[in-house]
């Protein structure tokens, strides 16, 4: 299935918010690596709104849930004004949710996720695992992988450069 330009949006938004506080957006030229690897998620409502967005913060709150799509799920859900259903809305993320982030997607009832680079090894959206569409769930949200894989794949590739020290 190809991406929607509006889907093409979302994933770019997610990228902002994945590129905040990594230097990239700021004109200044790199900046030194950050400790959270550089993953943004963004929800939207069904009118294409934009709730909420984060990005991971997993080192820097000492959280191991602080996922950008944990993140940006409860920030929508507050901002959505249905509890915490989040019924109608699409979640854009810039890699594959692993499992912890498609369990809450689904249990969130987010309607659509979309994604850019896919991830092999822990990705629960059809790569490793395929947690939102298991069919013995009470809610399967439609799901559309690699939109900007190559953007958002480069930008996971020069964050572990970095941190291995062979950028240049």
């Amino acid at each position: 299935m190809n991406p929607s330009h509006a889907d093409e949006s979302a994933v770019r938004e997610a990228l902002r918010f994945a590129r905040q506080g990594f230097g990239v957006d700021d004109g200044a030229g790199a900046a030194p690596p950050e400790a959270d690897v550089p993953i943004g998620a963004a929800v939207f409502d069904a009118g294409g709104r934009l709730l909420a967005g984060a990005r991971n913060a997993r080192e820097a709150l000492g959280d191991p849930t602080a996922h950008a799509e944990v993140l940006a799920l409860r920030a929508a859900a507050a901002e959505h004004g249905d509890g915490w259903r989040l019924t109608g809305c699409t979640l854009a993320v810039t890699v594959e949710p692993c499992t912890m982030c498609a369990g809450a997607l689904v249990l969130a009832r987010v309607d659509r996720v979309v994604f850019g680079a896919w991830e092999p090894r822990t990705g629960a959206a059809g790569s490793l695992w395929d947690v939102v569409r298991d069919r013995r769930l009470n809610h399967r949200p439609e799901v559309i992988g690699g939109v900007l894989e190559t953007e958002c794949s480069a930008l996971l590739d020069e964050f572990f450069a970095a941190h291995r020290g062979d950028a240049g």
